[in-house]
């Protein structure tokens, strides 16, 4: 993996909620997209290269948001992979970049593209404030090519864009067939701007990956059913301060329904005293209510400014203190998890060479895991030959057949033993009911 890193200087990082429906522990509530709900859930946060392999994975109990974890975490981690004697592809003489950041809009912030850039890390993330569109005159159609290897025709237009602390960054916009603008900013000033946004919208890789992995792999899946005390000095919101500020949102919603009630006060009928006595004492009493929920939220909002915001985990209220699922076995099945998709990666870019419809790749891989085989050992010449039934295609013969031979040319050896795989499409030479 560390080789493979050398040559990977653009890497996709992205959060995935694992949801926690167990009753062991409760743990902090996150918002699932695919769900649409708060759920009590942790996070991990994933590196995969373009084409959707994993690098690695960052675990977090108490979700501290992207750019904490990519400076705590993440960077320290890839330094250590990556060995200096090895110059990243993007680097050149009047710029010196080691890596490509590609994140959503969970990691923009001004002041951390600056302390990236610092470390010679270079980002690649959309606009969170793009502004009023470009003039159309601006786009021209430029042939882009994408991860896949195929061409799309894009409009694309770029300008200079200073941000609030002074760093000037690229900014591409992406004009879609219904004038909807996309817009993608970036420090990586020697990049062209057809591949920028070739490597922003493959962020989908990421994003297949995540499904794919759910599906076949358990990515969501518990490893065990044990839970560990937190021991890390961690910090979490503290409950007080949620509350008050829950208090202080509620108060506001209750006194902007007021003022608006109060604003839509109006007289309509003719002046008399009876009616306009019952105006100004209803108009009145709605005022009074105003102010003392003004009050109220000042009274409040002081309190909340003395509360601590943040406070270390063991601090927590015993009624609110929170078990994390544990992390030793699952540290080992993720890694488990990264070989194999990386290791049906390989086998899928090997058929990718034979196969015209590239969809369909994956699935012919689950099907052969599937499928029936003949395990024939021979150990005089210490091979173990793995032979597979034929399918109902003969495409897919000769497609399964390339796959066999490249497989067989790496001289596996099973584990455990000094027998060398050899992998073979054919029928079976022996009956169902007779011993091999």
């Amino acid at each position: 993996m560390d080789d493979r890193l050398e040559h990977a200087a653009v890497l996709y990082i992205d959060g995935h909620v694992r949801v926690y429906h167990g009753e062991q522990t409760l743990l902090p509530k996150h918002y699932v997209a695919r769900e649409r709900l708060c759920l009590r859930a942790s996070v991990d946060y994933w590196v995969n290269a373009m084409d959707g392999q994993p690098f690695m994975v960052v675990h977090q109990v108490v979700d501290p948001g992207l750019i904490q974890t990519i400076e705590q975490e993440i960077l320290p981690r890839l330094e250590k992979m990556r060995s200096p004697s090895h110059p990243s592809p993007l680097a050149s003489a009047a710029r010196p970049q080691r890596l490509l950041l590609v994140f959503d809009r969970e990691g923009y912030s001004p002041d951390f593209f600056q302390r990236l850039r610092d470390q010679q890390v270079s980002c690649l993330t959309y606009h969170k404030h793009p502004g009023a569109d470009w003039p159309l005159e601006e786009f021209q159609s430029q042939a882009v090519v994408l991860i896949s290897g195929h061409v799309a025709s894009m409009q694309l237009a770029e300008r200079g864009t200073c941000m609030s602390n002074g760093l000037w960054l690229r900014e591409i916009r992406k004009l879609s067939e219904g004038g909807h603008q996309t817009a993608i900013l970036s420090t990586d000033y020697e990049t062209s701007t057809k591949s920028l946004a070739a490597w922003m919208f493959a962020r989908w890789c990421q994003e297949n990956y995540f499904k794919y992995a759910r599906q076949h792999f358990g990515l969501d899946r518990l490893a065990d059913y044990k839970t560990e005390v937190i021991t890390d000095p961690i910090r979490v919101v503290n409950p007080k301060y949620r509350q008050l500020d829950s208090q202080i949102r509620s108060a506001n919603g209750k006194r902007s329904r007021m003022l608006a009630q109060f604003g839509a006060l109006n007289i309509e009928t003719p002046i008399e005293a009876a009616p306009m006595e019952r105006f100004v004492a209803k108009k009145a009493a709605l005022h009074e209510q105003i102010e003392a929920l003004t009050t109220e939220i000042t009274a409040l909002k002081q309190v909340r400014k003395d509360t601590q915001h943040h406070i270390k985990i063991q601090e927590l209220p015993e009624e609110d203190r929170f078990r994390q699922l544990s992390t030793h076995s699952k540290h080992f099945v993720d890694t488990i998890k990264m070989i194999a998709y990386r290791a049906e990666t390989v086998m899928a870019n090997i058929l990718r060479e034979t196969m015209t419809k590239t969809d369909e790749i994956r699935t012919l891989l689950c099907a052969l895991y599937s499928c029936e085989a003949d395990l024939l050992p021979d150990y005089p010449n210490k091979t173990l030959t793995v032979r597979l039934h034929h399918s109902a295609r003969a495409h897919t013969d000769e497609v399964v057949r390339k796959l066999c031979d490249e497989i067989t040319a790496t001289e596996t050896v099973f584990p455990r033993t000094d027998l060398r795989l050899i992998f073979k499409l054919g029928s079976s030479q022996y009956r169902r009911d007779q011993d091999v």
